[in-house]
């Protein structure tokens, strides 16, 4: 059997920065309640029209498969994870196959929000191990700006998400020990409406738009977020799941040298932190840039440590997300 390790990564945000101050001029908030809350001082909003979900997903695409030294007809499988794809059907995958100009190869598409890019990584491995793919191009990218309710009264949502996308090139190697040791998944169905969209469409027009032809008042258009309920079930799942993927492979929390929780709130990330008591440089946070990206968040974060020399060859990296769903899962790699 064959091992998956990843090959190649990059990210991709929009150029226009919304800082909590921004967002005072358009709601009742200030930047110490945002901060003290979430810990976001800044996040991206795409603000051309040009730019969406898979011209996103594109760019980071071309950046990773530049870093893992490939020719981009060597890719022969993509999966693409969105909650915030830009056409209700198709999916995002087969459009980055054609912007890609790639050959005729598979497309999938997975809508496990955030824990989007754990569930993409997993089934890539799977892929991989068995030898049916060697190359799999594997793109986190989301547009929250355009569907966001951007009032006071969707302030306690609408602060903490931002736009972005990152990707990976996962690859065939035959080094026993290296790469993704093992991944492990889980959902929760119950509890789906604690943290959702109700109502479809937001690809094509702005939630304002849609507003204006419905009930004004209609909020089941953006999203909803049980605050409190979310985040007491995001510590214990988060803490689960990743002492599960170190027991399966007799290591200990000591034995982590970079966790890279998915962004969701700065707050969850310390409070796992200090559970696990990890030093500031085992873990890697980025939320205070860019807000919540949902499926993009978790391989932002990644480039961004690789980039910085925090993780390095023959690292133990442990990859953990918790969101909508609820889904959670962890990844576990020697780098």
């Amino acid at each position: 059997m064959y091992q998956s390790y990843i090959k190649g990564l990059g990210f991709y945000v929009p150029e226009n920065v919304v800082t909590n101050h921004d967002l005072t001029k358009i709601m009742d908030t200030t930047d110490e309640w945002i901060q003290e809350r979430t810990g976001i001082l800044e996040r991206r909003h795409i603000n051309t029209p040009e730019e969406n979900t898979t011209s996103m997903g594109v760019k980071a695409a071309k950046v990773a498969i530049e870093r893992a030294g490939i020719d981009k007809n060597e890719i022969d499988f993509i999966i693409f994870a969105t909650l915030s794809p830009d056409y209700y059907f198709p999916g995002p995958g087969v459009l980055v196959q054609r912007d890609l100009e790639l050959p005729t190869v598979g497309a999938l598409d997975i809508r496990n929000q955030c824990s989007g890019f754990v569930y993409a990584l997993s089934i890539a491995d799977q892929y991989i191990k068995t030898g049916m793919y060697k190359s799999i191009l594997i793109i986190g990218s989301e547009t929250h700006s355009r569907g966001l309710d951007m009032t006071t009264r969707g302030r306690n949502v609408s602060v903490i998400f931002g736009d972005g996308a990152g990707a990976a090139i996962v690859s065939r190697s035959e080094k026993e020990g290296k790469g993704i040791l093992s991944t492990h998944l889980h959902s929760e169905g119950q509890h789906a409406e604690e943290l959702a969209v109700i109502a479809p469409g937001m690809g094509k027009r702005w939630v304002t738009d849609i507003l204006k032809d419905n009930d004004p008042d209609d909020i089941s258009y953006t999203p909803h977020m049980n605050g409190q309920f979310v985040f007491k079930n995001a510590v214990v799942r988060f803490s689960e799941v990743i002492m599960e993927g170190l027991q399966a492979n007799q290591l200990q929390v000591s034995d982590i040298n970079m966790l890279i929780p998915h962004q969701a709130n700065l707050r969850i990330s310390q409070f796992i932190q200090q559970k696990f008591h990890l030093q500031d440089n085992q873990v890697y946070n980025n939320i205070q840039k860019y807000g919540n990206t949902t499926a993009a968040s978790i391989p932002i974060a990644l480039t961004e440590a690789w980039e910085k020399g925090m993780i390095k060859e023959g690292d133990l990296v442990v990859l953990a997300a918790f969101g909508s769903g609820f889904t959670w899962g962890s990844v576990i790699m020697r780098w």
